[in-house]
């Protein structure tokens, strides 16, 4: 099933690992804070899908294309799962203040939502790797799985 890499496989790869940590995320939000609403949790595992699937999509640029410098895939996919999160937090800043207050309290540092943005450059390099791994990476990608 992996022997021949495709863009297909590459975004299939990044869905499914991010549809894992999605529930992952799902799992711990019923653990450390069970009214949280229907949602947010629908949000989390459908964001951290369609994160697997940027990551697997951007795959096909080993060079960035403004600035034609390499661009590697530890940096390409952890670059666009900490943006991802960024953007996420940024518009959702006050819900995920509030839901880091609950679990944590009023404890300093850690009731910051933008440590999603790392948790996003976390969860973008466990996809980047899997998918550059078993999907394969660059220009001469195809398109169609054989």
């Amino acid at each position: 099933m992996f022997q021949n890499p495709s863009l297909v496989k590459r975004i299939a790869i990044g869905k499914g690992i991010g549809f894992s940590v999605g529930v992952l995320g799902v799992a711990c939000l019923f653990l450390f804070a069970p009214e949280s609403s229907p949602l947010l949790l629908w949000g989390v595992v459908l964001w951290y899908t369609t994160v697997g699937a940027f990551v697997g999509i951007f795959g096909l640029f080993t060079e960035h294309p403004v600035f034609k410098f390499s661009f590697p895939w530890w940096l390409r996919s952890s670059f666009l799962g900490a943006w991802m999160n960024f953007v996420l937090t940024f518009f959702a800043y006050d819900v995920f203040q509030a839901l880091l207050l609950d679990v944590f309290g009023d404890f300093g540092a850690l009731i910051s939502p933008f440590w999603f943005v790392l948790e996003g450059a976390i969860v973008g390099l466990l996809i980047g790797y899997f998918a550059t791994r078993y999907g394969g990476e660059g220009e001469s990608l195809p398109v169609v799985a054989d």
